[in-house]
C-alpha cells in the first residue's frame, strides 16, 4: 500500500485550496470519521467580524474536489451576507460529502458535532439543504456551537421561515426600484425549487397577489403547493419555467450556479431574485444579466433572514427582534441598487463592495 505524502500535493489542489485570487481563505479542514462513514469539509473563510457562520450541507457530490469546490464557495458568501445583514460574525460553511437519505445516522452527525467543537467556536454551524432542525439536535449534543435547533432544545427552529421572508423583502425592492411600487400584485413569478424555502416563499407571494408558477426535481414538493393552492400553475422543469411568456420575476430557490451561459440568455424574466447561494456561475454573469436589461438582486443580500435568525439565537431567541432585522432587508437591497446605479457598476458589485469596506474597516479596527 502506497503512502501519499505532502509532496505528492498537486499545485491545483492547494491552489483550489487557497484560492489566492480571491484573498484565500482562513481555515480548511476535512474532517473524516470511518466508523460512520463521515466526510466533511469544514471552511471559514473570514473571521475579521466575529466567528464564522453558516450552515452544514449534506449532499452527494460528484467528487471530493467538488465538495471542497463548494465548501470554499458558499463559506465566501456567507462572509459577504453576514457583513451585509450586520451581523457580528464571519463567513463559514461545511458540507458532509453523500446521499444524506442512505449515509446520515445519528452516530454521523454525532461525530461531526465533535469535530466542530474542535473549533472552539470558530465556527457556528447551522442548517443547509439536506440537514435539518432535528438533526442540528443531535449535533448540539456535541457541541455548544450549533444553531437551528428545536425550539424544544433552545433553538430558534426552522430558519426557512425568514429566510423566505427577506428574499421576500427583496421581491418587493425590486418591484420599488423597477416599477415604482412594492407590491408584487398582478406580476408573475416563477419559482424553481419549492421545499424548504420556496415553499414559504410562495405563500408570501400569494398573500400579495402575484400569479405563480413553481417547478422542482421533487414531484412531491410540487404536489403539496398544488394540493393547497389549486391556482398555483406547474411547469416540467427549469428550462421550461425560465422561458415563460410574461415571466415578470424568476427566483432560483435550489442549489447555486442558476445563472450561467446556458440560462441567463433565455431568461423571459425582468427580475431575478431568488433563495439560492452562489446563483452566478462566475465572473461575469452578473454584466451580461445587466446588459439584457435584468435586475438582478444579489443572492447573498436577499436570503439572509435564515442566517440572522440563527445568528440570534446565540443571545436568546427572539422570532419579532429576527423579523425586524430581516425586514430591513428591504432597505438593503434598495441601498445597493442605489450603489450600482451612482457607481456605473452591476448590482453583485455593489454589494460585494459595500461587504468588502464592512470586513476591511473590522480587520483595521483590530489592528489599529
Amino acid at each position: 500500500m502506497g503512502v501519499t505524502t505532502v509532496t505528492e500535493m498537486t499545485a491545483g489542489v492547494l491552489h483550489t485550496l487557497f484560492r489566492t485570487e480571491q484573498g484565500g481563505h482562513e481555515q480548511v479542514v476535512l474532517c473524516q470519521d470511518r466508523a460512520t462513514g463521515l466526510k466533511a469539509v469544514i471552511a471559514l473563510h473570514d473571521t475579521a467580524l466575529g466567528p464564522a457562520l453558516g450552515g452544514t450541507r449534506f449532499h452527494a457530490y460528484a467528487s471530493d474536489e467538488e465538495a471542497v469546490l463548494d465548501a470554499l464557495n458558499l463559506s465566501r458568501g456567507m462572509s459577504y451576507k453576514n457583513a451585509l445583514a450586520g451581523l457580528d460574525h464571519g463567513g463559514g460553511k461545511a458540507v458532509i460529502i453523500g446521499d444524506p437519505e442512505l449515509l446520515k445516522s445519528e452516530e454521523l452527525l454525532l461525530a461531526y458535532g465533535r469535530f466542530v467543537e474542535s473549533l472552539g467556536g470558530r465556527y457556528v454551524t447551522a442548517c443547509d439543504v439536506g440537514t435539518y432542525v432535528a438533526d442540528m439536535d443531535v449535533v448540539a449534543r456535541e457541541t455548544r456551537w450549533a444553531t437551528g435547533r428545536s425550539p424544544e432544545n433552545g433553538g430558534a427552529g426552522d430558519s426557512s421561515v425568514l429566510t423566505a421572508y427577506g428574499v421576500f423583502q427583496g421581491m418587493r425592492a425590486s418591484a420599488q426600484h423597477l416599477w415604482g411600487d412594492p407590491t408584487l400584485r398582478g406580476r408573475k413569478v416563477g419559482v424553481v425549487g419549492v421545499g424548504k424555502v420556496g415553499h414559504y416563499l410562495v405563500e408570501h407571494l400569494l398573500e400579495d397577489g402575484a400569479e405563480v408558477v413553481i417547478t422542482d426535481v421533487r414531484t412531491e414538493s410540487v404536489q403539496r403547493i398544488l394540493d393547497k393552492h389549486p391556482q398555483v400553475t406547474a411547469v416540467a422543469d427549469t428550462e421550461t419555467l425560465i422561458r415563460t411568456e410574461g415571466l415578470d420575476i424568476y427566483a432560483p430557490c435550489a442549489l447555486g450556479g442558476a445563472l450561467n451561459d446556458d440560462t441567463v440568455p433565455v431568461l423571459t424574466t425582468k427580475i431575478v431574485c431568488g433563495a439560492a447561494n452562489n446563483q452566478l456561475a462566475h465572473p461575469g454573469v452578473e454584466k451580461i444579466l445587466q446588459d439584457r436589461g435584468i435586475l438582478y438582486a444579489p443572492d447573498y443580500v436577499v436570503n439572509a433572514g435564515g442566517v440572522i435568525q440563527v445568528a440570534d439565537e446565540l443571545h436568546g431567541f427572539d422570532f419579532d427582534r429576527c423579523k425586524v432585522k430581516a425586514t430591513k432587508i428591504f432597505d438593503t437591497t434598495l441601498e445597493i441598487f442605489a450603489r450600482a446605479k451612482s457607481d456605473g457598476i452591476p448590482p453583485a458589485a455593489a454589494a460585494d463592495r459595500v461587504a468588502e469596506q464592512r470586513m476591511a474597516d473590522a480587520r483595521a479596527a483590530r489592528t489599529a
